[in-house]
């Protein structure tokens, strides 16, 4: 009788704990087939309504919503705010279009409009209120909207979270058009606050990462008045 070699014996080892695996998988499936058919019924209609929510809800909507802001929007560019906003008798406002479409992409542009009208107007809540609600990833209207809010909380007295909001609007969309601006309202409200320290660090980085902006021209006058002021303090 012939002696199995070690290297057969692990293989032969190998294949049965193998088998015993696919007994073992096999008798579960058997014993909760039920319970997994549920289970896989229950993804598939979480995928399909997914898609079907989407496809016939939301798509639709979002084309109702573009037909509607394109009004609001004409208004918006003529500086008619109360139109722009609450819309004409004919056509919906920013208002209830950001509120009965918030789902879709237009409803939501439409928040970031509705805030930039109302800090336009002066009521600071509303345009932080819109502002804050609105969701971007272009990398301008994004930091736009970050920095109108810097605006909205500045007016209302509040440095800090003002300063915070330009911050944000300068490094998490980072572009050679709103990072200088925005490190420039940083950089002077932080003087204001007499941090003057971070002062000079924001414009600093304007004047080594962004010389070629506009920001940059005058920059080492904004850096030698911010380095004096904090000498004297």
């Amino acid at each position: 009788m012939s002696k199995q070699k070690p290297k057969e014996v692990k293989t032969q080892q190998q294949f049965e704990n193998i088998e015993e695996t696919l007994t073992k998988t096999e008798e579960f499936i058997v014993h909760n087939q039920k319970t997994l058919t549920i289970v896989v019924i229950v993804l598939v209609a979480i995928v399909l309504g997914f898609f079907g929510v989407k496809k016939y809800y939301i798509e639709p909507k979002n084309k109702e919503a573009e037909e509607q802001i394109y009004p609001a929007q004409r208004y918006f560019e003529a500086d008619s705010l109360d139109k722009a906003l609450y819309g004409d008798g004919n056509s919906m406002g920013f208002v209830y279009i950001a509120k009965n479409y918030s789902m879709t992409k237009a409803g939501n542009l439409a928040k970031y409009y509705a805030g930039i009208s109302f800090l336009k107007k002066g009521d600071f809540d509303q345009a932080i209120s819109y502002l804050s609600d609105f969701d971007a990833d272009d990398e301008i209207v994004a930091p736009m909207a970050k920095g109108a809010l810097g605006d909205a909380y500045l007016e209302k007295g509040d440095r800090a979270k003002a300063v915070s909001a330009y911050k944000s609007a300068a490094t998490d969309d980072e572009n050679e058009f709103t990072s200088p601006l925005f490190l420039l309202k940083a950089g002077e409200l932080y003087e204001l606050m007499g941090q003057y320290d971070d002062a000079v660090d924001a414009y600093t980085i304007i004047k080594e990462k962004y010389f070629k902006s506009q920001e940059a021209r005058n920059i080492d006058k904004y850096i030698a008045r911010a380095k004096a002021a904090g000498k004297t303090k």
